[in-house]
């Protein structure tokens, strides 16, 4: 998928190098068509990294995408620089009157503290709220998913005994839907969280549907009735060395972890990890891209068929 991003960004010369098909938006102005518009909300400290796994993944299919960055407003980032969120990134306020294609929500390391405790919490929510009226369809991943059930549903997250930390085999549970077309028996996906979501919490909610899930892991994939909103539990956008990354902050810093199950070869840190979940990220990314934003999102946004928009 040829992703339009400013030269500027600091993905770009990563991703180019990787032969990810990238678009300076001159070219695509000669274009005749209009690219799918997709906002990211990202949450992560490590905004430049978050980004650029993202877009790796938003440049494998055939189509033109327009990303927007979009950060808190409410929350000073500490770990990117400024200018790079002046250049880059604009916040909510100053897209509350757009309408994009798709919407994507990262997960945030603040999943040990109650929702309404984090600091940008009611901008979360104001954005969640917008996203039902503005936005034609949302993936939500880590501790996003778990802020837009809870938002949304009531779902609440519960605490784990210790951090979920590794790659881990899943199951899919639904095989008609579009979401996990193409999909392996098993598939691997990797995970890095404190709380989980629990099943029966999802089964009792008659508007959401389960449709993968892990024995270790526990509830992975998870999509609304309308098909307009999917819940990522884990971190398929990962890189290879991401886990191995915080697998050495948290020693240094003194923290309890174990390392990192299913990662690195015969449980190894001093071998380089195993990548197994790049085919299942890909493929989530383009089914979502594909069946849920491009053939379904009206031509002109302004139609957006959501409640509390009229046609």
């Amino acid at each position: 998928m040829p992703v339009k991003v400013p030269a500027s960004l600091p993905a770009r010369g990563t991703l180019e190098a990787e032969n990810v098909f990238l678009m300076e938006e001159p070219r695509a102005l000669q274009q005749d068509i209009r690219p799918l518009r997709i906002a990211i909300l990202n949450l992560m400290p490590t905004k430049i990294a978050t980004e650029t796994q993202l877009l790796r993944l938003l440049g494998n299919t055939p189509l033109q995408v327009e990303v927007t960055l979009l950060h808190t407003a409410s929350h000073e980032a500490k770990n990117t620089p400024a200018e790079h969120l002046l250049e880059h990134y604009v916040s909510f306020a100053e897209v509350r009157d757009q309408t994009f294609d798709g919407l994507i929500v990262t997960g945030a390391p603040v999943e040990t503290l109650p929702f309404e405790a984090v600091d940008y919490w009611p901008e979360l929510a104001e954005l969640l709220d917008w996203a039902r009226t503005n936005v034609f369809s949302s993936l939500f991943i880590c501790w996003g998913a778990q802020a837009a059930l809870h938002r949304y549903y009531g779902v609440p997250k519960h605490p784990l005994a210790e951090k979920l930390f590794g790659v881990f085999p899943h199951r899919t549970l639904a095989r008609h839907e579009r979401i996990v077309q193409g999909f392996d028996d098993v598939f691997f996906a990797p995970h890095s969280r404190h709380t989980e979501t629990r099943r029966e919490d999802i089964l009792a909610e008659p508007r959401l549907e389960l449709l993968a899930e892990s024995d270790e892991a526990g509830v992975y994939l998870i999509q609304s009735a309308d098909r307009r909103q999917v819940f990522v539990t884990g971190h398929s956008e990962y890189d290879p060395g991401t886990l191995q990354g915080e697998y050495a902050r948290d020693l240094g810093k003194g923290l309890p972890i174990g390392i990192p199950k299913n990662y690195f070869p015969g449980d190894d840190p001093t071998r380089e990890p195993l990548v197994r979940w790049r085919g299942h990220a890909n493929l989530l990314f383009a089914n979502w891209l594909n069946y849920f934003v491009y053939q379904e999102a009206p031509f002109d946004l302004g139609l957006l068929p959501v409640e509390g928009r009229q046609a």
